[in-house]
């Protein structure tokens, strides 16, 4: 059996709409529903939301996901790769002896997941070990060059 990590990026600095990851929907923080989906995805063991915010940190909580460090500010930035904050967090775990076989990253800026669909992409793998990595996409209503 796999160990499965979700890691969810959710850093503070964003600047065309201020605190875009924590804005409510229907009541809930935009990051409170990818951090539902996580948890309701049978295969993975741990949610961990990595940020630079206590903010941030604090609604991740609650919302039942885990913060075992904060993300450097150096690594939150507009043009910051997504590779520099999944280095922090492998080698920041790594330091406590935990490696997961398979890291899941779910944006908080995609909240409306069918069901399932994290289950089966996370299977997808399991039943592909030769695979790297899988990835969604959605086919737009219309060309994006539009």
């Amino acid at each position: 059996m796999s160990d499965i990590m979700a890691l969810i990026p959710a850093r503070s600095g964003s600047k065309g709409l201020i605190d875009k990851n924590v804005k409510l929907l229907n009541g809930h923080p935009l990051l409170a529903y990818t951090i539902r989906a996580a948890c309701l995805t049978k295969d993975i063991d741990r949610v961990i939301v990595s940020t630079d915010s206590e903010k941030y940190a604090t609604i991740a909580k609650d919302y039942g996901a885990e913060i075992p460090f904060m993300r450097p500010s150096e690594l939150a930035q507009d043009d910051s790769p997504d590779i520099d904050f999944f280095q922090h967090a492998i080698s920041r775990l790594g330091e406590s002896g935990y490696r997961p076989d398979i890291i899941v990253q779910l944006r908080p800026t995609d909240p409306i997941r069918k069901p399932g669909l994290v289950d089966k992409a996370v299977q997808m793998l399991i039943d592909n070990p030769k695979a790297h990595s899988v990835r969604t996409i959605t086919k737009p209503p219309h060309t994006p060059y539009k």
